[in-house]
C-alpha cells in the first residue's frame, strides 16, 4: 500500500504557554508535534505518515502549566488526507440547551454544540426547527414524545460524521399554527423568521449566516412550511428537511414547483412512512423536483419508511438521516468556520 500523509489542522484559542500536540493510534504514548503553527497561535498543522492503514485514530492534546490534557469526546478518525478540528478540553461531550426566550413574537430555545463556549474560533451552520415544543423535552412535547434532537446530534458528533450545528427550536403559536404553516398565513411567519428571528440569532451566536449553512426542518404541515421557506427564500434558507410533509392538504406546492423558476442552490430532504403518512404526495413532489433538474443524492434525498407512522416517535427514530444529508461530511465538505 502506498504511504499516505494525513494532514490535521487544529484550531484552538490557546493561552500563552500552551502547547498543542496529537496522540495517534500509531503510538498513543508519544506526542506528535506540529509541522507549522500560525503566527497568531490559533492553528496547529500536523502531518502523520502511515503506510499500512487507510485511516488512523487521533486525539488532540494540550500541555498547559505542567499538566497534560486530552481533548473531550471520542477519538477522531482521519481517512481523508486533510481534516480541520476544533477541540475543547473543558466541559462534557454533550451540547447545551438554553432556557426559552423571546425574539419578536417568537418563543425559542437554542442548542449549542459541545465546546461552543470554550473554542470561540468555531462558527456553526444553523438549523431552524418548527414546532419547537417537540424538539428537546418530553414534558413540553405533543403526546409527551420529543424528537431527541440534542441526543441525536451528540451521537452523530461522537461518530464524526456530521459538522456540529446550532439548533433553533421555534415554538408554534397554538392558536395560529395551521394558519402560519400554510398559505397565505405563512408569508407573515416567513417574514418574521427572516427579518427578526434569524438576524437576532446571527447576532447572539457564532453562526455561519450564509444560505448554504442555514437549514429549516419540520414535519407534517411544518414539513411543507420548511419546503416553502427554502423554495421562496433561498437567499436565507439553503436547505430544507421535510419529514412526512402533508403536500396538497392546504397548499399547491407541487404545482408551484412545476410552474415557478427553480431556486438555485437549495438542497431538499423528503421522507414519509407508508401507508397513511403522506407517502403518495411526497413521491409526487420528489418526481417533480427530479423533473426540474434536482439530482438524487446531491441536492435531493428522498426516503420511504414502510410501516412508519405519522408520529413524533417515527420522526425521532430517523432524524439522523436528514442530519447526515444536510450536515454530513459524506454529502458536503464541512465548513472550516
Amino acid at each position: 500500500m502506498t504511504a499516505r500523509t494525513f494532514r490535521i489542522h487544529v484550531r484552538y484559542p490557546a493561552r500563552e504557554g500552551d502547547r498543542i500536540v496529537l496522540r495517534t493510534s500509531l503510538d498513543w504514548d508519544t506526542d506528535v508535534e506540529p509541522v507549522t503553527v500560525a503566527d497568531d497561535g490559533t492553528t496547529w498543522s500536523f502531518e502523520v505518515l502511515d503506510g499500512d492503514r487507510p485511516h488512523i485514530y487521533f486525539k488532540v492534546c494540550r500541555h498547559r502549566e505542567g499538566g497534560f490534557h486530552w481533548s473531550v469526546g471520542a477519538n477522531g478518525i482521519a481517512s481523508a488526507e486533510e481534516r480541520w478540528i476544533y477541540p475543547h478540553f473543558d466541559g462534557g461531550p454533550k451540547g447545551a440547551i438554553s432556557d426559552r426566550f423571546q425574539i419578536g413574537t417568537r418563543t425559542v430555545r437554542v442548542y449549542t454544540p459541545p465546546g461552543y463556549v470554550e473554542n470561540t474560533l468555531k462558527c456553526y451552520p444553523t438549523l431552524y426547527i418548527h414546532d419547537g415544543a417537540n424538539v428537546f423535552f418530553p414534558e413540553e412535547a405533543f403526546s409527551g414524545v420529543e424528537w431527541q434532537v440534542d441526543e441525536t446530534l451528540d451521537l452523530l458528533d461522537a461518530v464524526h460524521i456530521v459538522d456540529r450545528v446550532i439548533v433553533v427550536a421555534v415554538y408554534a403559536s397554538p392558536e395560529r399554527r395551521e394558519q402560519e404553516y400554510t398559505p397565505p398565513g405563512w408569508q407573515g411567519y416567513s417574514d418574521e423568521l427572516c427579518a427578526v428571528v434569524k438576524p437576532e440569532i446571527d447576532q447572539r451566536y457564532r453562526t455561519l449566516p450564509a444560505p448554504d449553512a442555514t437549514a429549516v426542518m419540520g414535519s407534517s404541515l411544518g414539513g411543507v412550511a420548511s419546503f416553502w421557506l427554502a423554495w421562496s427564500r433561498p437567499d436565507v434558507f439553503g436547505m430544507a428537511a421535510c419529514l412526512s410533509p402533508s403536500f396538497g392538504l392546504r397548499d399547491d406546492m407541487e404545482s408551484a414547483v412545476w410552474r415557478e423558476p427553480r431556486p438555485e442552490g437549495i438542497r431538499v430532504y423528503l421522507d414519509s412512512g407508508w401507508p397513511g403518512d403522506n407517502h403518495e404526495a411526497t413521491v409526487a413532489m420528489r418526481d417533480a423536483l427530479l423533473a426540474r433538474g434536482f439530482t438524487m443524492g446531491r441536492d435531493l434525498l428522498h426516503l420511504s419508511f414502510p410501516g412508519a407512522r405519522h408520529h413524533e416517535t417515527a420522526w425521532a427514530e430517523r432524524l439522523h438521516l436528514p442530519f447526515q444529508f444536510l450536515f454530513g461530511h459524506a454529502f458536503r465538505a464541512p465548513p472550516r468556520g
